[in-house]
């Protein structure tokens, strides 16, 4: 019978010996600077010390983290192994994201290597965005206000406001603003009017806004004119 916490695999009849992992987290999710486990757990092995390793593979390349039983690269300092064989990072940065893959050794097992992946998101409140809107438009005219930020992780999603109030993606499904001709992107973050009325003109701002948080622009006011 075989010892507990010890996997055996049916081969041919025959019980094979086999190194198996687990995690308790497979898709980790944690802010800029804090800390965070990427779970590897030796569920069986008969090998006393199994070697170790944690590679993180983005944008199709592959790097060391861990490595001859040394933090690699640029987690130096900021990393270490916990539980034996789980990766904590002490505190992330948004280039962390990616894909890790902890890799054990096990010399004494019938299946001497198995491997498990951990798919990192570490998330990156927004700045404020970029705002631009214009001074003046003429009465019929079109125009355009742009938001944008490039920081925050996941993308943003903007929304616009004027006189504080919130606009929604098209004018003509809200009856406040039926008078009005303007569309939303919350994507780009792009508002387009395709003929300014006089009811468009006031104070707008945007905010960018992401699961890590949100930030705003400052105000800037639309003229309209004849």
């Amino acid at each position: 019978m075989a010892a507990p916490g010890v996997l055996l695999l049916l081969i041919h009849g025959c019980a094979v010996l086999a190194v198996e992992l687990s995690t308790s987290n497979q898709n980790p999710v944690v802010e800029e600077y804090q800390s965070v486990e990427l779970s590897c757990i030796i569920k069986s092995t008969t090998t006393n010390d199994p070697r170790i390793e944690w590679k993180k593979i983005r944008n199709d390349e592959t790097s060391y983290v861990y490595f001859d039983n040394t933090i690699q690269g640029d987690l130096k300092g900021r990393a270490k192994i916990q539980s034996k064989s789980s990766l904590v990072i002490l505190n992330t940065s948004r280039s962390d994201n990616g894909k890790y893959r902890c890799e054990v050794a096990a010399v004494d097992d019938s299946k001497k290597i198995d491997e498990i992946n951990i798919f990192l998101t570490v998330k990156v409140k927004p700045v404020a965005p970029k705002c631009t809107v214009p001074k003046s438009v003429p009465v019929g005219k079109s125009a355009a206000l742009h938001c944008q930020e490039n920081e925050g992780y996941p993308s943003s999603l903007y929304s616009w406001y004027r006189n504080s109030d919130p606009l929604p993606n098209d004018s003509k499904t809200n009856p406040k603003f039926l008078n009005s001709s303007f569309t939303l992107d919350p994507k780009t973050g792009t508002l387009t009017f395709s003929a300014v009325s006089k009811g468009d003109m006031g104070r707008y701002y945007c905010i960018a806004s992401n699961d890590a948080g949100s930030a705003k622009c400052d105000e800037q006011v639309l003229e309209v004119c004849k």
